[in-house]
């Protein structure tokens, strides 16, 4: 029998297909920032704003910060662990405690310094919180993929930190020159 080959998803865009059932990923676009064969995938939707404003991640700090930047609204970014902040941002000169590298445009912190530096308007060029996460067990985002739940779109920071979260589904869609509205809820397999 033939060896499976490994191919990792990290810096790349789910883009949900129109068929998929769980609600927290309905219309979603999710940014992978980790994926092994061993370790399964981690990512974070991008398109989805909460409700909930910057503000009161910045109160529970007592941090001072801007009515700017306090207004602008935190990202519901997977249903695991919704009470934990992550920032998804532009790299940057300033180093944070625990900041990982994805790619040359994008990184991950999910230490308290990053949230102080971006109330006090010293954080990165871009960036949003996201609460929450999406995570996949080692091969079941694969089986998702070939039940035709996802497609795969290399990521592009200007869709992730450019485009307003409303249009990041269209914009993604359109880097494979697919019009969303033309999707069908039926699974196609060759």
């Amino acid at each position: 029998m033939p060896k499976s080959t490994f191919f990792s998803l990290k810096n790349h865009f789910l883009l949900a297909m129109p068929g998929l059932q769980d609600p927290s990923f309905r219309h979603a676009v999710v940014y992978i920032c980790e994926h092994t064969a061993t370790g399964g995938a981690m990512g974070f939707t991008v398109n989805h704003p909460s409700r909930v404003p910057m503000s009161r991640i910045f109160d529970e700090f007592d941090l001072e910060y801007s009515e700017d930047v306090g207004k602008q609204l935190l990202l519901a970014g997977g249903p695991v662990h919704q009470e934990r902040g992550f920032v998804i941002h532009r790299p940057a000169e300033t180093h944070w405690e625990s900041t990982l590298r994805i790619s040359d445009d994008v990184c991950i912190t999910a230490s308290r310094d990053i949230i102080v530096d971006i109330a006090h308007s010293r954080g990165p060029s871009a960036s949003y919180i996201s609460l929450g996460y999406a995570g996949w067990a080692p091969g079941q985002l694969e089986q998702e993929i070939a039940d035709n739940s996802w497609l795969v779109i290399e990521a592009d920071s200007t869709i992730l930190f450019d485009t307003p979260f409303e249009e990041r589904a269209r914009a993604t869609a359109a880097k494979l020159g697919v019009d969303l509205d033309r999707l069908s809820f039926q699974a196609g397999h060759a």
